[in-house]
Parts: C-alpha cells; sequence; structure tokens
C-alpha cells in the first residue's frame, strides 16, 4: 500500500517530488491524489464512492506533466458533478466509449459490408457480384456518410424509385434486399428498428409487366440452331456449352460454373450444391445425363480436365454467361419476330415447351420435367410429403428422350 501524504497540492511541489523505493502518494482535495512511482512517473488518480455501487472506485487522469494540474482539477470538478447526479464516472465513461465504438460500426457502410460478408458464402458467386455491384453503385454513394440509425425511411424511398425508373425489377430487388439488411443491422445492434415494412411497396414500385424470355419452339428453326450449334467454329468451351446446355438444360449461372467436381462420369450424373442453385433450400441438385452429354463432357475433358472449371475462357477462369449468348447472335439467332431469337437462359423455356407439345411421346410426369428445371413443385404441404421422393430414373428417362429428339435434327451422324 503506498504512503499517502494530504495537503493541497501545487505546481512547483509536484515537479519537487522525487521517487522512492516504493510508490507513495500525494493528495490534493476531494479525491483528487498523485501517485509517485519509483521509476518517476507521476499519476492523477481520483478515488470517490460510487453512487450506485456505493464502494469506493478509482480513475486515472493521465500523467503528470501532459495532464496538468488544472486539468486534473477540472477533470476530478466534472467527476464530482455527475456523482452529484446520481451518475458513476467510471461507468459513464465506459458508456460514452460504447457509444462512439457502437457509431463507427454503424456507419453504413460497413455495415453494409458486414452484411455482404455473411452472406458470402450462402449465395452463388455471381449472384453475390451483381448484388454488391448494386449496392456499390446505387446505394453507398448516396448514403456512405451516414449512420445506419440515422437514415429515414423516405431516404430508401428515393433510392427505390428512381432504380425503378431505370429498372422495375432490379428496384423491387432492391426493396427486398434493405428489408434484409435493416433486419441484420437491429440483430446486432446497430440500429433499433427496420424502417424498411413503413416502405408502401405498391406506391412506390411500377406495375412489372412480366416478359417471358425469347425462346425457339418452332421444330424447323431449332433445327437450324441445333446445326449451328454442332458446327460452330468458335471457341471449344463456348460450343461445347452450348451443345451441353442443348441437352441439358441448366440455368445459365450454373452452366458456365458448372465443375469436373460435380461429374459422376461413371452414373452419368452431375450433382450441383444447393447453395449454387436458385432455390438455397433442400437437397443438393441431381441431374442424369444422356449417353449424349456425357459424350460432350468427355470432348471437353481433353481440354480442360487439368481445370477447375469445365467450360473455361483463355483466361483460366469459367467462361461468363454472354458469352454463348454472343455466339448466338453472331450465328444469326437474333430477331423476335421471327421466332429466331435465342440466348442462353432461353434452353430451359424451348425444353420446357417442347416436352410439354411431346408429352405424349415420352410420357414424363409434371414433377419430373419440373425437377429437371429445379423448380419448387407443389405447395408446401405437398412438397413435405414428396421431398424425399426420387424422380431421377424418370428424369433420366425424359432427358435420353430428349436428347434423341435433338440428335435427330442433326443433318448429317455424329462422326465417332
Amino acid at each position: 500500500m503506498p504512503k499517502i501524504s494530504t495537503s493541497l497540492l501545487t505546481d512547483k511541489e509536484i515537479k519537487n517530488f522525487k521517487p522512492e523505493d516504493k510508490p507513495y502518494i500525494k493528495s490534493d482535495i476531494n479525491g483528487l491524489r498523485i501517485l509517485i512511482h519509483p521509476d518517476g512517473r507521476k499519476i492523477w488518480e481520483f478515488v470517490y464512492t460510487s453512487p450506485t455501487l456505493y464502494k469506493k472506485r478509482k480513475s486515472t487522469f493521465g500523467t503528470y506533466p501532459k495532464t496538468t494540474l488544472k486539468e486534473a482539477r477540472d477533470k476530478r470538478e466534472t467527476y464530482l458533478n455527475l456523482i452529484k447526479q446520481g451518475i458513476d464516472p467510471i461507468d459513464a465513461q465506459r458508456e460514452e466509449k460504447a457509444e462512439v465504438k457502437l457509431q463507427k460500426e454503424s456507419d453504413f457502410s460497413n455495415v453494409v459490408n458486414l452484411w455482404f460478408q455473411s452472406q458470402e458464402s450462402h449465395i452463388v458467386h455471381s449472384t453475390y457480384k451483381k448484388k454488391r455491384a448494386l449496392f456499390d453503385t446505387t446505394v453507398i454513394p448516396v448514403l456512405k456518410h451516414k449512420s445506419i440509425a440515422e437514415i429515414k425511411h423516405d431516404e430508401l424511398v428515393q433510392i427505390i424509385k428512381i432504380k425503378a425508373i431505370q429498372t422495375p425489377e432490379t428496384a423491387k430487388r432492391l426493396l427486398g434486399y434493405f428489408h434484409d439488411l435493416w433486419q441484420f443491422a437491429c440483430t446486432h445492434g446497430y440500429c433499433d428498428f427496420n424502417i424498411v415494412p413503413n416502405i408502401h411497396a405498391k406506391s412506390v414500385l411500377p406495375k412489372i409487366v412480366k416478359k417471358h424470355y425469347a425462346c425457339i419452339t418452332d421444330p424447323s428453326i431449332l433445327k437450324q440452331l441445333v446445326n449451328s450449334i454442332y458446327t460452330y467454329g468458335g471457341h471449344i468451351s463456348t460450343k461445347n456449352a452450348l451443345k451441353f446446355v442443348l441437352h441439358v438444360p441448366l440455368r445459365a449461372g450454373n452452366l458456365v460454373s458448372l465443375k469436373w467436381a460435380y461429374v459422376d462420369f461413371e452414373k452419368h450424373l452431375i450433382t450441383i450444391p444447393r447453395k449454387e442453385m436458385k432455390a438455397k433450400s433442400g437437397d443438393d441438385f441431381i441431374l442424369p445425363l444422356s449417353d449424349e452429354a456425357i459424350a460432350i463432357l468427355q470432348e471437353q475433358y481433353l481440354y480442360t480436365s487439368h481445370k477447375e472449371f469445365v467450360f473455361v475462357a483463355d483466361n483460366g477462369l469459367h467462361i461468363d454467361e454472354v458469352t454463348p449468348s454472343r455466339a448466338l447472335q453472331r450465328m444469326g439467332f437474333n430477331n423476335e419476330t421471327l421466332g429466331n431469337k435465342q440466348r442462353l437462359h432461353s434452353f430451359r423455356a424451348t425444353f420446357r415447351s417442347l416436352v410439354d407439345t411431346h408429352q405424349m411421346e415420352h410420357r414424363s410426369s409434371y414433377e419430373a420435367k419440373e425437377k429437371v428445371l429445379d423448380h419448387i413443385v407443389g405447395s408446401g404441404v405437398e412438397r413435405a410429403y414428396t421431398q424425399k421422393a426420387i424422380y431421377t430414373e424418370e428424369m433420366r428417362l425424359l432427358l435420353t428422350w430428349w436428347s434423341g429428339y435433338i440428335l435427330a435434327m442433326m443433318d448429317s451422324p455424329l462422326k465417332g
């Protein structure tokens, strides 16, 4: 216990206090004192009885002479005023620091970054990139200097209205993103209320007229498409991706990012992790492959088996979704009026339309057709009963029929 001396301090006295073998204390008045260490350090201390804990507590005001005698006394008076109000100054200081820390963490840009970090491993990378780009270009520039707790719902309304003029579908998604972001912020204590439910969506978002993707359904035009793809002279990955999607109607993102690890040549299957699919809940997506689909992959394997992805561009990454669509444009499949416009995402609609048209030939069930496209089938109650039903073999029969239908359109037999 340091020895204590009590008398009103002066600057001259404090300067002349010499270190001793043991620490000692020189007191001022009303709880202020200075502790002199053997190493020469002189530390201001304030000792008081907590008005909330009813026990002695001690706080430090820094070292002398960096903190002057006057500054130490001024801080003591501030603390004494808090004590008179029933406030413990140590707790008040901690709360103030916590508030400053929360204010910094609640910065809108920081909360958005944390929100994206929490999603990165749960959504498809291409979706993550698009979502991130939307916030970086549309939202962050407007709100980056604000705390998320300060933002008013009318500020979000303005952002959504502007985006709705440009792209109504994106504005609708953005409103949903805002709702999730504010739920995240409330959960982690960055704000107290989710302001997004106060936005009346019907007043903000224009009515969206659903436009279906243009796709080829005329057999004579499809025949031209099949032959054009099989004789395409462009990049091998682009050609084989288009050939593959003719037979296997994957979503564009799943097609271009297909990995060799997902392909089972022996069982004629591909298995795509559920987290990479549009619908995130449920088992992994398993799709049987026809002999022709396997043959296409075997050809591609000669070129990219040393890579992670199946359809690889010259830069070593998987091809972009736009690349096959541009190839289709160059082949001349670009006129919606003539019914020959086709893009990478159109092959699913072509498949679904024509398998319905030829229902009597393959006799596949509605569920099998929907499962091939990874569509959710039935109500929640129905899915609860049928979620474990296996349609793999029925899907195999359907896709074998479909490959036969496609190959029958070839002008000449396939070599090999």
